[in-house]
This record gives C-alpha cells, structure tokens and sequence, in this order.
C-alpha cells in the first residue's frame, strides 16, 4: 500500500534549494525499494492464499503426482516456499512502521521539542483506512453472497452476518470476534487500526525516553503479550507491536543518517538472512515465533537497504507499481479467490497448479481497479488532512 505518511518528508528542515533537491531525489529511491518490498510483500501473500484456495496442497500433491515428471509437477514442486508466504505480513509491519513515524522522525531530529498532533494525526489514518475497509467489507458481502449460492460451498467462507460485520468495521476481529465471510486476511488490519490507535503513545514514550528504551519496552511488552494472549488465541497489537516499532526505529536511524561517517555493516544482510531462515524454522511450531523473527530479520535489510546510495539503489519497477496498490490486493485478494474457484473449479482443490497462477493473475487489475475507484480518493483525503494543506486551503 502506497502510504502517505512515506511521502511526509521533513521541508521544514533548513535545507539550502540543492540539498532539497538531493533530498528530493535520495527519498525517490528510498521509496522505490519500500514500495518493492511492500509489493513482494503483498504478492506473497496473495499467491499463498491463491494456491490454499486452488491446490491440493504439497503433501496431497506428491502422494498424486508420485514420480510422474512433467511441467505441472516441476512448477508445483517450485511452489514449495510459498508454504511460508505468511512471512508477507511482518515485512508490512515493519513498512508501516517506518512509513508512519518517517514523518516525525525528521521534525524530531531537527527540533526535539516538536510535539505531535495526535487529533490530526489519527483524522488522517481514518481517512486513509476506513473508506479502504469499508469498501473491502461490502466487497466481501457481495462476492461471498454468490459464492455460497454455488454448492459446494467453500470451506473458506464464514460468517457475513452484521455483528461480525461490525467487530470487523470497529478493528476488533481477533479479540471480539473473527475475520468477516472468507476475507481471513483483515486479521492484520485490525493490528494495523490498533497500532495507529497508541502510535501518539509511542511518540511522547520516544520523546521521554528515546527509541531504544521503547523498543526494548515493546520487546518486553511482546513476550508478556505473547503467553497471555497469543496462548488465548486472542490477537492483539501488544503481541504484534515489536515489528511496527522497528520500522519505527528505522525511521529514527534514517534521520539521524547525516551524522554517520559510513555506511553501516554490509554484515546486516547476513543477520537478516539469519533471521529469515530462523523464522522458516520456527514456523512448524508455531506463527508467532516465527512473525517476530521475520520481522527483525526483515528490519536489518530495510535498515541496510535504505542505507545504499540514491544511483545504487536497487530497482524492481514491477514490484514498485504493484506496491502502490498493494493495501487494495491486500484487502480484495481472498473473497475474490474463493469465489473464482466456485465459478470455475466448483470450490474443489486441484491437482493442476495452473489455476493458482491464473486466478492470481486476475486479481491485480482487479486491485488495481478497486485501488482507482476506493483507495486513491481515500489517500488524497488524507493527505488533504495534513497541517501544511489545511493552511494552504485557508490562504487561498
């Protein structure tokens, strides 16, 4: 998802007009490779959802296909690591938390009075998210609605009736209730609403203490959340609230970047890799363990990669334009899913991984579509929120 709070850069720093046009030119590439890991990140997911939908799954498929060697079987057994394409949703934890506190970060490193706006600050992710969840709610009753008129029905498809409707529209799935009718992804969204609901919190802890003290807080605060919560199957921002803060604590390196005197370690890309693969082991015992790892493993190459220079910064156009709207295939992916394989596959998983690539493949420009229509008006209202545009309105 193409966030606004990426693009709050901090233009009240005194900047002489070329630094502010190095400036200018050094956050493009930044956010180049934010927008392509947002994108890797949301193709990740959608395609491990997209092959849960249509495929028969690893286990079932190599007792099918047995020894037989052709294209299907060759591809399929490719697929083999989107059994971890959960690992999307840590990478957009730790965006957004970069993404959020970018913005602050900068007017801290210039004046460490600056205090934040907390009433404007959560009017503007209202604005941001709500239209998006709202439409992606109705969505899912629409197309769910079809869907369970096409015996058989779907194991996917839940409840779409109006209270788990609303514990959806009021963030409260995982503590109040479930995810609503086969849109299991907005789990993440009501961490995402409940993180914005502290983040003031998290700024004036910041202000007082300093970002490494809050984040060995929220470090602290995860493991607690963990055996009381997460034991409970209660899902909650508490035990999720340790990626969000290094994103956060990215930002806050990122703009204290021109007091380094080098790059940092190439020695980060290892560690990340470290984590990474420690996390794929950690998920056959458990999600959560396996999150938390993710997300530091993620956060060193962010950190890392934000840390290369503007000419060397690498470029995935692809993954970049798909990261603009990937908060709209986020959203969108799964009923859309569900109900194509009622239509086409009579909601019966299949030996044939060819139907995983195809529906995913529909699913873009319908995201795309949706991102048009529903998410960009949403963006521009928030962004028409921000303090600088409200006094440019007035003065004109």
């Amino acid at each position: 998802m193409s966030d606004p709070a990426l693009h709050a850069s901090g233009t009240s720093l005194p900047f002489t007009s070329a630094s502010r046009t190095h400036t200018r030119v050094e956050s493009i590439a930044k956010e180049h490779v934010v927008d392509a890991m947002r994108g890797f990140a949301a193709l990740l997911v959608a395609y491990f959802h997209c092959r849960q939908v249509t495929w028969v799954g690893m286990e079932t498929f190599h007792r099918t296909a047995g020894h037989v060697l052709d294209l299907n079987t060759i591809v399929a057994y490719l697929t083999f690591p989107i059994a971890w394409g959960s690992a999307g949703v840590p990478i957009f934890f730790v965006i957004s938390g970069y993404c959020i506190h970018r913005g602050g970060a900068l007017r801290l490193a210039a004046n460490p009075s600056y205090k934040l706006d907390a009433a404007n600050f959560w009017a503007r992710r209202f604005a941001r998210i709500y239209p998006v969840l709202l439409a992606a709610l109705l969505l899912t009753f629409a197309l769910d609605s079809i869907s369970y008129q096409l015996p058989p029905v779907s194991h996917k498809l839940k409840d779409i009736g109006l209270p788990v409707f609303l514990v959806n529209l009021f963030s409260l799935q995982g503590v109040a209730g479930r995810t609503y009718g086969s849109n299991g992804a907005l789990w993440t969204l009501s961490l995402e609403v409940q993180f914005y609901a502290v983040y003031p919190l998290l700024f004036a802890l910041r202000r007082r203490l300093g970002m490494p003290w809050v984040v060995a807080i929220v470090a602290a605060l995860n493991v607690v959340s963990a055996f009381a919560l997460e034991r409970q199957d209660v899902q909650f921002f508490t035990s999720y609230w340790l990626s969000w803060t290094l994103g956060a604590w990215i930002a806050e390196a990122r703009a204290h970047a021109g007091t380094r005197t080098g790059p940092r370690s190439p020695w980060l890309y290892a560690t990340a890799a470290v984590f990474i693969l420690a996390g794929f082991v950690a998920f056959h015992f458990g999600q959560y363990a396996a999150f938390q790892l993710w997300a530091i493993g993620f956060a060193c190459y962010l950190l890392k990669a934000l840390d290369r220079p503007a000419s060397n910064a690498p470029r995935f156009p692809l993954l970049s334009r798909l990261g603009d709207f990937s908060f709209s295939l986020y959203v969108v992916h799964l009923p859309l899913f569900v109900l194509l394989s009622a239509l086409v596959l009579h909601s019966s998983q299949q030996v044939s991984i060819w139907p995983s690539f195809a529906f995913l493949l529909i699913a873009i420009p319908f995201a795309w579509v949706f991102y048009r229509l529903v998410e960009l008006p949403a963006m521009k209202w928030s962004a028409s929120l921000k303090p600088k545009a409200k006094a440019a309105r007035a003065r004109s």
